[in-house]
């Protein structure tokens, strides 16, 4: 028991169900902003997408998603796009937005003008239109309003409103325990009381050619003609009994799209086939579908419980998506006898090609696979663990010593075969109608991941770390006698080399080369090459396929060029489709040719099929969707996109967001914008749909945007003209006021220019007057000099006197003290007539008589000198003031000693006393104090 259950698990492991569907563009409410869920959808005739979601009314033009908050700030349940108006209904409120001059919403309120008839907790569900009248429906009552009068009518079943319908030309509506009802001239009229209806819910009903075709919660569909209901038997009937059919959209080729509350999407052909089961482990947000919406391109929109899903049904690609990792990453994939395989590096696969089976494991194989090789009517899996010969669901081992990388045919040779492998290159051949391993090539060891082989049995090999290897076999594939190393071109990361047209290209990040058969040097192509510039370069992995074209993939691109039938020239053809979206391996890219124009292309989790000759695309007109400006640092305000910008000359900084309405999960527009005034050029071509300019300059400009959608530049171009004004001070007006004041300044300096001249004239005559006068003054100082030196000289003569007199007297004075002092001496006897000499010498060296003279002569010398000295020193004697007047005459002491009738040393001690008087520091000199005074 417990190996049939590990058996079962095995099976059950190595078993994928392998339908291919068409690209899921997924949202999040992180991405869009706003809540989980969004109840209905609609589109404009710009392409505009609108959501009633739980936060607003959610708008996307392509590019980027705009939130407007419900007018009472609750779930929008439903939206519908009619003419130029966008109508909601929400809890208590209907009515409808339109768009404002600066491209935002602006909402205006239907139901208030009856807002005293509007029920208690009512919320309006569903949104219809039926020629001028909009029909608004809550889950109680139908509100009629007709949009020529603005007046209202309401329908108002005993039982409520479960839901409404709009199919061709008519209105429907369901009531519980009632059924269908149709509404004719205001007035609800009874279609079908068919028990059925009355006990189901009904999700939809949609027109035929003879009746209604009427779709159920729970129980399928049923098609009603005249009063006959019958069921219709679809592929997955006893799935929707227990899935809960919540929303529905019939599609515009017919088919039919069924949203469930827990089993995701149903897309049923309108024959009731199954097209599509899409889930949640097949690539949806989320398995609950609350509402469906086909747009005009035909994608179908879901707005599920956990985000938003855009489903590319019409799509040329579709993709199967490994979510479980059963599967892996496929490296290779081939179609021979009728099955499709597929080598990743979990093991090979295989299926009955052109269906949705089950994929399944081919035992023995689990491992890498690096490549699948036709040949012979052999189906050769190069592997991790060797080489395998594949036989529909059986592989067989035939080389075990290396991994194999690839295969290529020996020339002239059929039984013959060339394998790379990790240490060289080796050789296969076919023996008794089996292929079995013969040697390997001596002399050459390093891996051989892609290598050709030339006519003449030359191979040329690709190393990523070494660069290309040229080898001579010798013509029994035994051995190389050595190989010759490329210089040029240089080995590449993720380089390759290949075969096409008979000719060998080698790619890497320098370009792709063409191996010149008679040099045998690579020669760059520069048409190949041309894929790789502007950063492009991701792989150089060359493919060619079984209907020679050459494979090429770059980051925004995949390329294909086929040989012209009318000249030597490859033709290119550009697959807008970016190697960010398709998930390849880089450097292992692989497609292969799975019928004359579809192609499969393996990816890290998957493959996707592409229809080559499906790849037609819509001419969208680009649009600019918003016009923002602002002062430096303050927020941005929206303007008019419809008229001509005037912005102020402190609003310069312009930002201008662009959009192409479109929503292909695999081709990403570009843009390229000119700034006419300001630009000369074209900007690059970019994915950004914004473009800022900042601090523009006073004048007139012309913005122009273009976009490329699918490679193919678009026919229109979005022109928007603007102007920003000159600041007030460089206005005409302000203009016209300076030149007002340039003439009254002009006046007013001519004036002054009068003036100054006039009293510069005035002026010189007066400086003319001054000048006398000063010369006069100056004769008069010169001859006030004159008598200044008269005066000076009489000072000095009157000084020479007095220093001569005081000489003098000091002279007259020394001589009478020395006869007196001989007298003296000589008096031996007290001789009177001696004793009257001396009297009489006394009174001529009397000190009174002496100062007297003195001062009166001093007096005239330098008046005022000892009034002077006495206000600073009022405590100075007499005999103070005279030591004061010999000192300012510069007389020593010794000089001083006889005027004073006193010894030196007395005159010294006199000094001394005076100093302390005066009160003079230590460090100022008494002669050079009192000759300051």
């Amino acid at each position: 028991m417990k190996t049939k259950l590990s058996a079962l698990l095995l099976l059950i492991n190595f078993v994928l169900f392998s339908q291919e569907l068409p690209p899921i563009v997924k949202y999040t409410a992180s991405t869009y902003g706003a809540g989980n869920q969004s109840w209905m959808i609609s589109q404009d005739n710009k392409n505009f997408l609108y959501f009633a979601n739980n936060d607003g009314l959610l708008e996307y033009n392509g590019t980027t998603w705009q939130l407007y908050s419900a007018p009472n700030e609750t779930v929008i349940r439903s939206v519908k796009v009619i003419g130029n108006r966008i109508y909601t209904g929400t809890y208590m409120n209907f009515g409808y937005w339109t768009r404002k001059a600066d491209g935002k919403l602006k909402y205006t309120s239907l139901s208030d003008t009856i807002k005293n008839k509007i029920l208690d907790d009512e919320q309006f569900w569903n949104i219809l239109k039926y020629d001028q009248w909009i029909l608004f429906q809550s889950l109680n009552r139908i509100y009629i309003y007709d949009a020529k009068t603005g007046k209202f009518k309401i329908i108002a079943p005993k039982n409520g409103v479960v839901k409404s319908f709009a199919p061709k030309n008519a209105i429907y509506f369901q009531t519980m325990k009632e059924g269908l009802f149709e509404i004719e001239s205001g007035k609800a009229k009874l279609v079908s009381d068919n028990p059925i209806l009355k006990k189901n819910t009904i999700a939809n009903v949609f027109t035929t050619d003879d009746g209604l075709l009427i779709q159920t919660q729970l129980d399928g569909i049923y098609k009603l003609v005249g009063s006959a209901l019958t069921r219709v038997v679809t592929d997955v009937d006893a799935e929707l009994k227990s899935s809960f059919v919540y929303s529905s959209q019939c599609l515009k080729d017919g088919s039919f799209a069924l949203g469930t509350v827990s089993n995701g999407i149903f897309v049923l052909s309108d024959s009731g086939k199954l097209k599509y089961h899409l889930t949640q482990s097949k690539g949806l947000s989320n398995n609950t579908a609350l509402s469906l919406f086909e747009d005009n391109d035909q994608n179908l929109w879901a707005g599920l419980d956990n985000g938003i899903n855009c489903i590319n049904i019409q799509s040329p690609i579709h993709s199967f998506t490994d979510d479980t990792g059963v599967l892996g990453t496929v490296y290779a994939s081939a179609s021979f006898n009728g099955l499709l395989y597929i080598g990743t590096n979990q093991g090979l696969f295989y299926k009955p090609d052109q269906s949705d089976s089950d994929f399944k494991f081919i035992n023995g194989t689990k491992g890498q696979v690096w490549s699948l090789f036709v040949y012979d009517n052999t189906l050769f899996c190069g592997h991790d663990s060797g080489t395998f010969v594949i036989n529909k669901d059986s592989a067989r081992n035939i080389f075990a010593a290396s991994g194999t990388w690839k295969f290529e045919a020996v020339p002239n040779n059929k039984n013959q075969l060339l394998q790379g492998n990790y240490y060289g290159i080796s050789v296969l051949e076919k023996q008794n109608n089996q292929w079995v391993f013969r040697n390997k090539i001596q002399g050459f060891d390093y891996s051989s991941r892609y290598f050709e082989v030339s006519n003449n049995l030359d191979i040329y090999v690709s190393h990523e770390y070494k660069g290309i290897f040229r080898l001579k076999l010798d013509q029994s594939l035994l051995k190389t006698d050595g190989f010759y190393t490329y210089k040029s071109p240089l080995k590449g990361k993720r380089a390759s080399l290949t075969k096409f047209n008979g000719a060998i290209y080698y790619a890497y990040k320098g370009g792709i080369f063409r191996l010149n058969p008679k040099t045998r040097q690579f020669e760059k192509d520069s048409l190949l090459s041309s894929i790789f510039e502007k950063d492009e370069y991701t792989s150089g992995k060359l493919i060619v396929d079984n209907s020679n074209k050459i494979w090429l993939f770059s980051r925004n691109y995949i390329h294909y060029f086929s040989a012209s039938k009318l000249s030597n020239q490859l033709k290119q053809n550009i697959i807008p489709i970016p190697s960010s979206l398709t998930n390849s391996m880089l450097g292992y890219e692989n497609i292969t040719q799975i019928s004359k124009s579809n192609y499969l292309i393996g990816t890290t989790d998957g493959y996707y099929t592409l229809n080559i000759d499906d790849l037609s695309f819509k001419n969208y007109n680009v649009l600019i969707t918003d016009i923002a400006i602002n002062k430096q640092n303050e927020t941005l305000k929206n303007v008019d996109l419809e008229t001509e910008g005037d912005f102020h000359s402190n609003e310069n900084n312009v930002t201008f967001s662009y959009s192409i309405p479109e929503y292909n999960k695999y081709i990403n527009s570009e843009y390229q914008y000119l700034l006419e005034g300001f630009q000369n050029e074209w900007s690059e071509w970019s994915t950004k749909a914004t473009a800022n300019f900042k601090n523009l300059a006073p004048g007139k400009y012309t913005f122009k945007v273009r976009a490329k959608y699918a490679n193919t530049i678009l026919e229109k171009t979005a022109v928007y003209t603007f102007v920003v004004l000159k600041p007030w001070y460089l206005t005409n007006l302000a203009f016209f006021v300076y030149f007002l004041l340039m003439l009254v300044m002009a006046y007013f300096i001519n004036k002054a220019y009068t003036n100054y001249y006039q009293k510069q004239k005035e002026k010189l005559i007066e400086e003319n007057n001054l000048l006398l006068e000063i010369q006069e003054l100056e004769n008069e100082q010169q001859l006030m000099k004159l008598r200044n030196e008269q005066l000076s000289q009489d000072v000095d003569n009157k000084n020479r006197e007095l220093a001569v007199s005081t000489m003098s007297l000091n002279s007259k004075n020394e001589l009478l003290a020395f006869i007196k002092d001989d007298l003296k001496k000589t008096a031996q006897n007290d001789s009177s007539n001696i004793k009257s000499v001396i009297s009489t010498i006394n009174k001529n060296i009397t000190e009174e008589d002496s100062w007297n003279v003195f001062k009166e002569a001093f007096d005239n010398a330098d008046k005022d000198f000892l009034k002077r000295i006495k206000q600073m020193h009022p405590a100075l004697t007499p005999n103070d003031l005279r030591l004061c007047a010999y000192l300012r005459l510069n007389l020593s002491s010794k000089e001083i000693a006889p005027l004073f009738n006193i010894s030196v040393r007395s005159v010294e001690i006199k000094r001394y006393r005076l100093r302390k008087k005066m009160d003079l520091q230590h460090e100022t000199g008494l002669v050079e104090y009192i000759l300051a005074v």
